[in-house]
């Protein structure tokens, strides 16, 4: 059963900086990507980034610059979503999901809210 854990959510000011963590645990055959989503209240769920198993990385248009992903070499199924420069439209819950035999997966976390407000 495939676990995801989710944390570093939190409230902070406009221009600020937080910095996400994400495990992906229990019975994975291959992830062959693992992507950071955000839906927003009364929005669709959006892809923000995501990094490949050969260390390719995209970025939505909205979070370039801004936003970067990363892996833990050290710990396998660990991804990282440092974002700086916030803007109050950053505000969603972030969620972190593995691609799996060319799917996202169906199973979610329960995501950690990040909330840019002054």
């Amino acid at each position: 059963q495939l676990q995801i854990v989710e944390s570093g959510g939190g409230l902070v000011q406009p221009g600020g900086s937080l910095r996400l963590s994400c495990a992906a645990s229990g019975s994975i055959f291959r992830i062959e990507a693992m992507g950071w989503f955000r839906q927003a209240p009364g929005k669709q769920r959006e892809l923000v980034a995501d990094v490949t198993s050969d260390g390719t990385t995209n970025y939505a248009d909205s979070v370039k610059g801004r936003f970067t992903i990363s892996r833990d070499n050290a710990k396998k199924n660990t991804v990282y979503l440092q974002m700086n420069s916030l803007k109050p439209e950053d505000t969603a819950v972030y969620y972190c999901n593995p691609k799996i035999v060319g799917r996202w997966n169906a199973i979610w976390g329960q995501g950690a809210q990040v909330t840019v407000s002054s």
